[in-house]
């Protein structure tokens, strides 16, 4: 039997995700459970894979497909394509089996022709109607040749502003239908100008471009972009969903909304959203007119809101998870668009799991799996306030490099950081880029401001070791270290100006913004007690200081996997002896400053295995490379060469041999133990 590659909604549901995908087995699912749906079909996500392995071309067999489900759809419908007194006009719309959000692009009141308008209007005299006939056509030319022919939006849009303009209006609402009517002409006529052909008059040819649109559409710029961020193959290709049309711009008793079953960004219980009346779906999102909490549509459309409470409950209970929907009031009467499982916040999605639980919607196995642990990261570092964040605007922003937040007044260099910490005030280190040096400094700092350097500099892999917010790469600050001073976003900070850091966003802003500090307790604490019952892996962390086990034993690890000892030595009472120790030309010396970093080794095991309070502990000999521990300022290379009776000369030259080509191949592991055996005695 040959694959199908088209399904009324009517023929799918939620199972088969992977071939609807997910907005399309979403529709399927709430086709069968009964709820307002306008009917339409599915072209699947394997007709997108065979569309890029026919050379972007749609075969003749699926073409054949979408025909046969065209007659099929006029058939529920009682609509027909192309027809002059009510036809059938179409939404398209993409829907690949992993949700990106904005990612895709929608074409709606698709079927619209100079013939098909002059019927309408004639078939309906209400000059209200007109008005809305013409928005609808207007709407439809400007988003086919944005989205299917590529023509930018900035066109139609300084279009309409002129116009406005010329009218002396702020709103769209307020254009009439001979606005809309002068509109559609002259975007008619910029398609020409652009393209240098007529606008598609023909419902099917305006139906198969805009198919092959969504297409390409999964291998624009934005989406591979958004894949590659969110690990999503590129093999598994993109849905398109053609729907009827409900009108949310029919009149002043239509109307448009995207509503959330619970509040993304706390988890509260209770609908939260927006709407729009006498607009359509991309106005809410556009931004281009403010829109109306969700609460004050029971006084709009009392009955569509009333069955819309039920819908949302209906979905919330069928889903088991918080919705995230699109609607539509056409003339007084609900039809919903869309749902999926809704992107919400760390802290959201920790209480929407535990209190699902609570209503005994989900197990606690279940709710466990509901999270994503890479969310979690950023609830173990202090936070801002969050409503403290929402009235601070960024200056400028770099790489979130190590999570967390803080805030502090501006130092220089990492001298002044350790001075500034030991007076009692909260500091932010801010440097060009940071070495071995800075490491004390850093410690001292409550975050790290670096204006070069990526995700794996130096300040990132660091900040991210001791658990300090860092933003790394901030290239549009200007810096002059010599006076103390940094510039960003039209504003100078100079020494001791207050600044706050978000590692997670790479936000930077100006002054102080209030932080709390990480706590595993209420929901979190619950759902990691629930992980702890059913996980099979016993977990160990990472730790270097005994500061740094004690937290992890705090935060529930069952000991050390890893101790890193080459990390116990950049405190600035030990990397003296360290680096005598790296210069030192005989076995005698080495040994003699291998005794004074003795007892700092002993004092760190004990408090380690103190702080474990008998857990196991996997400590690993010195493994370093070895020019990480020298110095790279001319003062410092100064007083080594002093304390080794060398000259600066002859350290600058072991500093260079030191420099790996291939860090895999230098002093690693046992290669270190064998060439310096006394180094292993030491440790041992």
């Amino acid at each position: 039997m040959s694959k199908k590659f088209v399904y009324l909604f009517s023929e799918g549901d939620a199972t088969m995700r992977e071939l609807l995908g997910g907005k399309g087995a979403n529709l399927a699912e709430m086709t069968k459970i009964g709820l307002p749906i306008p009917q339409g079909f599915i072209i699947t996500t394997e007709a997108c894979t065979q569309f890029y392995e026919d050379g972007r071309k749609i075969n003749d067999a699926i073409v054949a497909e979408i025909n046969e489900n065209i007659i099929k759809m006029e058939e529920i419908t009682g609509k027909k394509f192309g027809d002059h007194k009510d036809p059938l006009l179409v939404s398209i719309r993409s829907g690949s089996r992993a949700s990106m959000p904005g990612m895709m692009d929608t074409i709606l009141n698709l079927g619209l022709n100079e013939e098909v308008i002059a019927g309408m209007i004639k078939n309906n005299p209400d000059p209200k109607y007109e008005r809305f006939v013409y928005d609808s056509y207007r709407r439809f030319i400007q988003m086919f040749s944005d989205v299917v022919m590529g023509v930018g939006k900035k066109y139609f849009e300084t279009l309409i502003d002129e116009l406005k303009e010329e009218r002396g209006i702020t709103d769209d609402i307020d254009l009439t239908a001979a606005d809309f009517k002068k509109l559609a002409a002259q975007f008619k006529a910029e398609y020409k100008n652009q393209l240098g052909t007529d606008f598609p008059s023909d419902p099917k040819v305006q139906l198969f471009e805009s198919i092959k649109a969504v297409f390409r559409s999964w291998d624009n710029p934005r989406a591979n972009i958004y894949r590659r961020d969110n690990d999503i193959p590129y093999s598994w290709g993109t849905a398109v969903n053609v729907q009827q049309m409900v009108f949310g711009n029919l009149n002043e008793n239509s109307g448009t909304g995207v509503a959330f079953t619970r509040d993304p960004a706390t988890g509260e219980k209770g609908l939260y959203g927006e709407y729009l009346t006498n607009a359509q779906g991309e106005d809410v999102v556009a931004g281009v007119r403010t829109p109306m909490d969700i609460s004050h549509m029971e006084e709009t459309f009392p009955e569509a809101y009333k069955q819309f409470v039920q819908v949302c409950d209906t979905l919330e209970h069928h889903y088991r998870d918080m919705q995230d929907m699109e609607f539509t009031v056409q003339d007084g009467k609900l039809f919903m668009l869309q749902t999926r499982n809704g992107k919400r916040t760390a802290q959201a999605a920790l209480k929407i799991a535990c209190d699902l639980v609570d209503e005994g919607m989900r197990t606690e196995k279940e709710a466990v799996a509901m999270i994503d642990p890479r969310n979690l990261d950023t609830l173990l570092h202090p936070q801002f306030d969050a409503k403290a964040l929402k009235a601070a605007t960024p200056l400028g922003r770099g790489l979130g490099a190590s999570p967390g937040a803080a805030c502090g007044q501006v130092v220089f260099t990492a001298h002044e950081a350790e001075e500034w910490e030991a007076n009692g005030k909260k500091v932010i280190l801010v440097r060009l880029e940071t070495s071995p040096e800075d490491i004390a400094g850093m410690k001292s700092a409550e975050g790290i401001l670096t204006v070069r350097g990526g995700m794996t500099s130096h300040a990132a892999v660091v900040a991210r070791g001791m658990g300090k917010c860092c933003v790394s790469g901030c290239g549009d600050i200007a810096m002059d270290e010599e006076n103390k001073k940094f510039t960003l976003g039209g504003k100078t900070f100079r020494e001791g100006d207050v600044i706050s850091l978000d590692g997670t966003t790479g936000n930077i802003y100006e002054g102080a913004i209030a932080t709390v500090d990480a706590q595993i307790a209420g929901e979190f604490g619950r759902i990691m007690d629930w992980a702890d019952k059913y996980r099979k892996l016993k977990v160990r962390a990472n730790a270097d200081t005994p500061t740094d086990a004690a937290k992890a034993r705090e935060l529930g690890a069952e000991g050390i996997g890893l101790c890193r000892t080459e990390h116990m030595f950049f405190e600035a009472d030990r990397i003296e002896a360290f680096r005598e120790m790296i210069v030192s030309d005989t076995v005698e010396e080495r040994r003699e400053a291998l005794e004074r970093i003795l007892p700092y080794q002993q004092g760190d095991f004990e408090a380690l295995y103190e702080a474990l309070q008998g857990a196991p502990v996997t400590i690993r000999f010195l493994d370093p490379p070895l020019h990480e521990f020298l110095p790279t300022e001319e003062a410092e290379i100064e007083k080594l060469a002093k304390s080794r009776n060398k000259t600066v000369a002859q350290i600058k030259e072991i500093i260079a041999s030191l420099h790996e080509f291939n860090p895999m191949m230098g002093p690693r592991g046992c290669r270190l133990a064998v060439t310096y055996p006394e180094i292993a005695e030491m440790q041992t």
